[in-house]
């Protein structure tokens, strides 16, 4: 007997045999899934949503419009992509040069969020609750809880889980407006308080 569908295909969205598709997952107008793929539980993709083959989505992962995820891209749980942002995944593309080959390998991680028109090249780590802002152009990889701007991205600050933005004391101590949670900045690190 074959597994029931649990999750939700608008029916403009191309399905290909062979991705996953977990539990409560929604994707919305003229999105393709392609076959290889693993999108997780709850996660939710906007309409004109690309996702290539071999690439994996967590849980509770929100894609907005127009983003495509091309193969090499690996984005944890609780990770945001903004409307039309850009993943590449290859150094030096070139039309006439087939460089399959050569993809290279972008991670985003838990809670990370990426605002709208951003770009990633690849090759980089998004850190834990990163928060990469609208436009922003990511050549590096980006620290856990930095805050990023710019062209090419610049660190400017630090956010709570929250993203909310830290504002450390002299003692290295800072507290999420929104949640309470205390955070401490060490050796130009954030980590969370227990």
């Amino acid at each position: 007997m074959k597994n029931p569908i649990n999750y939700f295909a608008h029916e403009t969205a191309v399905i290909d045999q062979g991705s996953q598709i977990g539990k409560g997952t929604k994707i919305w107008h003229f999105s393709h899934i392609m076959s290889d793929s693993k999108i997780g539980e709850f996660c939710n993709l906007g309409q004109n949503v690309v996702v290539s083959p071999k690439v994996i989505l967590g849980n509770n992962v929100k894609v907005q419009n127009n983003v495509s995820i091309y193969t090499g891209v690996v984005c944890e749980d609780d990770v945001f992509l903004g409307p039309s942002m850009v993943f590449t995944n290859v150094i030096n593309p070139r039309s006439s040069i087939n460089r399959k080959l050569e993809f290279k390998k972008t991670l985003v991680k838990k809670g990370a969020t990426i605002g709208a028109n951003a770009t990633i090249i690849c090759g980089n780590t998004i850190g834990e609750y990163a928060f990469v802002g609208a436009g922003t152009v990511v050549t590096k990889n980006i620290k856990p809880f930095a805050l990023v701007i710019g062209n090419p991205s610049v660190q400017t600050g630090w956010v709570s889980e929250y993203g909310h933005k830290l504002n450390f004391n002299n003692e290295g101590m800072a507290v999420c407006k929104e949640s309470g949670q205390l955070y401490r900045l060490i050796n130009e690190n954030v980590e969370k308080v227990n």
